[in-house]
This record gives C-alpha cells, sequence and structure tokens, in this order.
C-alpha cells in the first residue's frame, strides 16, 4: 500500500498529526473513512494490475464498480460502521478485503 494510506490507528495518528501541521484540521474518523475505501482500491488495482474497478462509499458500504461502471460488489462493514470495524482490528478489515478482492477479481 502507499505510505499515504494508514493501515492501522498508529497511522492514522501519524496522518492527523501531520496534516495537522500543515493547518488541516482533521480528526482520526475522517483519515479512516478515506482510508478504508483507498485498502480496497490499492486491494483491486494490485490483483488487476491497474486501476479497472471503482471503489466508493454509498450509504454506511462500499460500492465496487468495474470500468463500464457495472455495479460487481459491495461490502459491508462487521459492525456498525467501518470506522469501528478498524478501530478494533485494522487488520481483520485487510484479510477480509483481500478474500473480498479475490472474489470479485476471479477469472477476469
Amino acid at each position: 500500500m502507499s505510505e499515504y494510506v494508514p493501515e492501522n490507528m498508529e497511522e492514522v495518528a501519524v496522518q492527523v498529526a501531520k496534516r495537522q501541521v500543515h493547518g488541516e484540521k482533521v480528526t482520526p474518523e475522517e483519515v479512516i473513512h478515506q482510508a478504508v475505501p483507498d485498502i480496497l482500491q490499492a486491494l483491486l488495482d494490485d490483483a488487476l494490475e491497474g486501476c479497472y474497478d471503482e471503489v466508493k462509499w454509498s450509504g454506511y458500504h462500499l460500492v465496487v464498480t468495474d470500468a463500464m461502471g457495472k455495479q460487481i460488489g459491495t461490502v459491508e462493514s462487521q459492525s456498525e460502521s467501518f470506522i469501528d470495524d478498524f478501530k478494533a482490528d485494522a487488520d481483520a478489515i485487510i484479510d477480509r478485503f483481500e478474500t473480498v478482492t479475490s472474489r470479485l477479481v476471479g477469472g477476469r
């Protein structure tokens, strides 16, 4: 993953501090909200060897669309929200997203 996409709470805290030093007011929850789809996007891009699918928020879940704009999957949080999931166990989200990526990429 990119150094700009935090993968755990320690990296979230570092990113919050860096952004606040530059005058940006940001909360850990906002950083996590951006990191969650970015993590799935990075895994998909890696698996497909390019940026063909797109991950976006749709309410409280993530929607994955292909290059033609067709929805190919959705991912829901395990608890109340992905933010809660990330705070509880960010590694579990990454493991889950790796499984989801394998399923979505499948035989393409």
